[in-house]
């Protein structure tokens, strides 16, 4: 179990459960989970999961901080659009 976190690759477990969500939600295509509108979340958290593998895995810091960011801008935009469905 120690080299399932040392590697990496509990990570790379997650993003696959992540991915297999996406592709369960577009192929149930209900009009109220609109993957359109869930993606932005789901990239911010599949960004996450990424700063965490390179920081498992030791990673150089600037990986860490693409990662994080990439999550930031992500969550910006799903706050955007939460934001925009809102005031409409």
């Amino acid at each position: 179990m120690a080299e399932l976190f040392d590697s990496g690759r509990v990570i790379d477990l997650i993003l696959l459960f992540i991915l297999a969500e996406c592709m369960l939600l577009a192929y149930l295509r209900r009009a109220e989970l609109r993957l359109a509108d869930l993606l932005p979340n789901i990239l911010s958290g599949a960004a996450l999961m990424l700063a965490v593998r390179c920081a498992l895995v030791g990673a150089r810091w600037e990986w860490v901080a693409l990662s994080l960011l990439g999550a930031l801008f992500a969550h910006l935009a799903d706050l955007g659009l939460r934001l925009r469905r809102g005031a409409g």
